[in-house]
């Protein structure tokens, strides 16, 4: 896939995760990782960033076995930017299918 259209969509996807369910970054980059192929390491920037802008907190959780793990919640900022950022993604699919079609 395209580099630059995967550095355009990788928040939306991050965000999209987060609107599901709190996560922690090891699952998010391996779920995007799984249908999108990015390095270990790539969704973490995107996270410190979401954070440090106000769309997400962190929290501690223990488990059961191993240390405990860095959870990332969307805040209402964060639940903004998604459905902002997805509107203006469906809108640019629709105009780009519109363009190949023709």
């Amino acid at each position: 896939m395209n580099i630059q259209f995967k550095k355009g969509v990788l928040e939306l996807l991050v965000l999209a995760m987060l609107k599901k369910s709190d996560q922690y970054g090891y699952d998010i980059s391996d779920a995007i990782s799984q249908k999108v192929m990015i390095s270990a390491g790539t969704v973490y920037p995107i996270l410190r960033k979401m954070k440090d802008d106000g769309l997400v907190t962190t929290y501690l959780s223990e488990e059961s076995s191993g240390p405990a793990r860095k959870y990332y919640k969307l805040t209402s900022l964060g639940i903004k930017k998604y459905e902002a950022l997805s509107d203006e993604w469906l809108e640019f699919i629709t105009i780009t299918k519109q363009f190949l079609e023709e």
